[in-house]
């Protein structure tokens, strides 16, 4: 569980340092703070970070699109950035996939009672 976790925090951060690069302060503290939702055991929280790592994975997808196409219409090398943007967007997507494991339901119910 610890894994799902780690990957988590890194992925908040990555897309932390994403928003910025972009001047977006809020969004960095939102992403920061994120992670702090751990530490309510309530599915809702889990549900709720999954989203945000699922619509974090489509921003990176959007911003490899945008590079690409950008690059590739001022005529430089666009290969490395999208296999760059690419790997964070799938291991974004993963880490998102990985928290709706049985291990992290199970640490994470619907209510106090179970």
């Amino acid at each position: 569980m610890s894994m799902r976790i780690g990957f988590f925090l890194l992925a908040a951060v990555l897309m932390a340092a994403h928003f910025f690069r972009s001047g977006s302060y809020l969004l960095v503290a939102l992403c920061l703070a994120l992670p702090l939702m751990f530490l309510h055991k309530r599915r809702a929280s889990l549900l709720l970070m999954q989203l945000a790592a699922y619509c974090a994975s489509a921003s990176w997808f959007g911003a490899m699109i945008t590079l690409i196409d950008l690059r590739q219409q001022t005529g430089r090398p666009w290969s490395a950035a999208a296999i760059i943007l690419g790997a964070v967007a799938l291991f974004t997507l993963v880490t998102g996939m990985l928290l709706n494991s049985r291990v992290m339901r199970a640490r994470y119910p619907w209510s106090s009672s179970g």
